[in-house]
């Protein structure tokens, strides 16, 4: 090998190892900002979660007063219908008498 090369091939080798090592920090740091990254979204995945089951608790009360008008609403016509029964009857009698 010759005396001239020498210089040139530790230059290389110096500058491989600095691209190396340039290289391996930052896959390092871009493994470090996928961990923060994900961590993040598990974060706001789970608050997800949590508001979900906040609006389906909402949704169920809503849906049972829902059920409960309607019921109201049948028994109130069942209601008038026995008052309109009964207003005819009173109605009869005072014709009667």
């Amino acid at each position: 090998m010759s005396t001239e090369l020498i210089p040139i091939m530790t230059a290389a080798i110096s500058g491989a190892s600095a691209a190396i090592a340039a290289i391996m920090v930052a896959v390092i740091q871009s493994r470090a900002q996928h961990n923060q990254v994900l961590a993040e979204m598990d974060k706001r995945d789970a608050l997800q979660a949590q508001r979900i089951e906040m609006l389906e608790r909402k949704m169920d009360k809503h849906n049972q007063l829902i059920e409960r008008t309607y019921a109201l609403e049948q028994t109130t016509a069942v209601h008038a219908e026995q008052i309109s029964a009964v207003n005819r009857r009173i109605s009869g009698i005072e014709k009667k008498g």
